[in-house]
């Protein structure tokens, strides 16, 4: 189960970007090249995730389609297949691009905090009047 090495690379992305913080949730794109289901990216994650800053987060997979071109009718089309074959004439003679992409796409911390020295003095600012 490939899942497993996907889900650690993902976690190591999180913990550089979270920087302590607890993560919430997590949210990844992934090409349909890739052939990661969302099951197993579930259980994958929670365990490589135990003990650190995302243990317990949740992780949302967005599967991108592949564009796949006929090289027999020239029709194009995108498809969440990665074995398909050509939706209009059948044919297996066909060219696929993208869907092997890997994107942390979003990370939401667990609760939000003032960052001292933000000179936008966002809301989390204790000592922000109001």
């Amino acid at each position: 189960m490939h899942e497993f090495g996907i889900a650690t690379s993902v976690l190591d992305a999180v913990e550089r970007r979270a920087a302590g913080r607890r993560v919430a949730h997590v949210r990844v794109r992934a090409g349909t090249l890739l052939r990661i289901t969302g099951p197993a990216l579930d259980q994958a994650f929670s365990l490589v995730a135990q003990g650190t800053v995302a243990d317990g987060a949740t992780i949302d997979l967005v599967v991108v389609p592949v564009q796949l071109t006929c090289r027999t009718c020239g029709r194009e089309e995108d498809t969440a297949d990665a074995l398909a074959v050509c939706g209009a004439c059948g044919g297996a003679d066909v060219d696929l691009r993208g869907g092997d992409e890997l994107i942390l796409e979003s990370i939401q911390m667990a609760e939000g905090h003032h960052v001292p020295g933000n000179p936008r003095r966002d809301r989390g600012d204790p000592a922000r009047p109001r």
